[in-house]
C-alpha cells in the first residue's frame, strides 16, 4: 500500500507514525515544500527568545526518527494532484503514485493590501526563515511594529517583549484577540499590555509603510500617528492552503470539507490539520480550527481510516489559551453565547480578572476568562461532557468561580467518582 502525505507539519508527521503502527508493511512518504526538517510552528516563539535552537523546533530527530520508522521525507513542492489517476506531479518534474493520499498542507499568512509590505524590514512570523529574519532585525532596544493582535499576534508579542525590544501593536478591531475574547476580556488584555510598556493602537489600521533614514521604516497609522521601526511583523490572519485542489473535484469552502473519518469528497483522499474543515463540537457545522492539538488529532484519525481501521472524529472543541506577558487568557466552545442563552460573569478590572460563562438551558456551552487560571481544564470538561448542571446552573449564575464545586457536584450526582 502506497500512502503519501502532503505536508510535513504536526498533522502529517502524526499521520505517518500512526500509519506505520497500523500498517507495518506500507510505503509511507511525507512531502513538504520547506527546506527544513518537519518542525512545529508553535515552537518558533521559543526559538525567538533563545529557549531552543532551530533543532528544538523540529518535531522529531531528523537524522534518526524517520529512517527508523521507514518513512521517506521528501522536500519538494507538489504542483498537481491527479485524483482520477491517483498520481502527484512534483515541481522537479517527477511523479508519485499513491493508493491513499492525505492532504495536510496547512495554511499561510494573509496580509491586507498595505503599501510597503514588500520592504525588506517587513516579515510574517510563520516559518523558520521568517524567524531568522526577525532575530536578525529585532535586536534589544530596537523599535518593532506588530500588525495584528489576534491569537497568532499575541503569541508573537510575548516572544518579542522577551527579546527586549520596544513594541507597538496595531489592531484593527476594538480590542485585542477579538475572535477569542469579548470586549471586557480583550480590554483587560489591552490595559495589561499598556501597563507592561507596550504601545497598543486598537481600532486602528496601517495606511502604509515607507523606507526612512538608514535601515528604518516609517509606519503611518489611520489615527494620524507615525511609528519608526527596524522591523514590521504582519500577523493579520491565515488562510488554508487549498489552491492545490483546483481541478480535483474535491469539495472545499474555507478549507477542505471532510467527514467524520477525515475523508474528503473524493475516495481515498483525506485531509487533516489547518487545511481541513471538520466538524465543530459545539455547532455541528464544518469549521477550520487551526491549532496544533486539532492537527495531531486529525492526523491520527485520518491515518487509522487510511489503514482500514475505522475511527470517527466527533468534532473539535474551539479552544484557545494565551499567556500574554504573564496574563493568562482563554476561551472555550461558544464563548460568545447562543441565541436565547444566559450568561454569568465576574469582572474585576483592578485585578485584571474576568470570567464569563455561557449557558444553553442548563448546559455550559462556552466560557472565557482572563487572569483566572484555576480549574480552566474543568471548564473544558464541563462543556465537552454536556453535563446537565441542574441546580448548579443557578449557583454558577450567582458565583461563576464555583466551577470545581459544580463539576464535583454534577459528577457525583451522575454516579461518577
Amino acid at each position: 500500500m502506497q500512502h503519501i502525505i502532503i505536508g510535513a507539519g504536526p498533522a502529517g508527521v502524526v499521520a505517518a507514525e500512526t500509519l506505520r503502527k497500523a500498517d507495518p508493511d506500507a510505503v509511507i512518504t511525507i512531502i513538504g515544500d520547506e527546506p527544513e526538517p518537519p518542525y512545529s510552528r508553535m515552537a518558533i516563539p521559543y526559538y525567538l527568545i533563545d529557549n531552543v535552537g532551530e533543532s528544538g523546533t523540529y518535531l522529531r530527530d531528523p537524522d534518526q526518527h524517520f529512517k527508523t520508522q521507514n518513512i521517506e521525507v521528501v522536500q519538494q513542492r507538489v504542483d498537481k494532484i491527479d485524483a482520477a489517476g491517483k498520481q502527484l506531479n512534483l515541481a522537479d518534474g517527477s511523479t508519485r503514485a499513491y493508493d491513499k493520499l492525505l492532504i495536510a498542507t496547512g495554511s499561510h499568512p494573509v496580509s491586507p493590501p498595505i503599501p510597503g509590505l514588500d520592504l525588506p524590514q517587513v516579515h510574517s512570523c510563520w516559518t523558520l526563515e521568517n524567524a531568522r529574519n526577525i532575530i536578525r532585525l529585532a535586536q534589544a532596544g530596537s523599535n518593532v511594529v506588530l500588525i495584528g493582535a489576534g491569537f497568532i499576534g499575541c503569541i508573537i508579542l510575548e516572544a518579542l517583549v522577551k527579546r527586549g525590544i520596544n513594541l507597538a501593536v496595531v489592531e484593527a478591531g476594538n480590542r485585542m484577540v477579538p475572535r477569542m475574547l469579548d470586549e471586557n476580556a480583550g480590554g483587560l488584555l489591552e490595559s495589561w499590555c499598556k501597563k507592561e510598556g507596550i504601545d497598543v493602537h486598537s481600532s486602528c489600521t496601517v495606511d502604509g509603510i515607507a523606507a526612512a533614514e538608514g535601515e528604518l521604516v516609517e509606519v503611518s497609522l489611520s489615527d494620524g500617528s507615525k511609528l519608526s521601526a527596524a522591523l514590521v511583523i504582519t500577523a493579520t490572519g491565515v488562510k488554508a492552503n487549498i489552491d492545490l485542489l483546483q481541478g480535483t473535484g474535491i469539495k472545499t469552502d474555507q478549507g477542505i470539507i471532510v467527514d467524520h473519518s477525515m475523508q474528503t469528497s473524493e475516495p481515498d483522499i483525506y485531509a487533516a490539520g489547518d487545511v481541513a474543515q471538520g466538524v465543530d463540537f459545539s455547532t455541528g457545522k464544518h469549521e477550520v480550527q487551526a491549532i496544533q492539538p486539532t492537527a495531531a488529532d486529525h492526523g491520527r484519525i485520518a491515518a487509522l481510516n487510511m489503514a482500514g481501521q475505522g475511527s470517527a472524529h466527533h468534532g473539535t472543541l474551539n479552544m484557545n489559551v494565551l499567556d500574554t506577558v504573564g496574563l493568562i487568557s482563554c476561551s472555550f466552545g461558544l464563548w460568545m453565547g447562543v441565541e436565547g442563552g444566559e450568561s454569568a460573569q465576574l469582572y474585576n478590572a483592578e485585578e485584571y480578572q474576568y470570567i464569563n460563562l455561557q449557558f444553553d438551558g442548563d448546559h455550559l456551552v462556552g466560557a472565557s476568562s482572563v487572569g483566572k487560571t484555576q480549574h480552566i481544564g474543568v471548564l473544558r470538561g464541563l462543556i465537552e461532557s454536556r453535563i446537565h448542571l441542574g441546580v448548579w446552573k443557578q449557583r454558577l449564575m450567582q458565583d461563576p468561580t464555583a466551577i470545581m464545586e459544580a463539576y464535583v457536584g454534577c459528577t457525583q450526582e451522575l454516579g461518577y467518582s
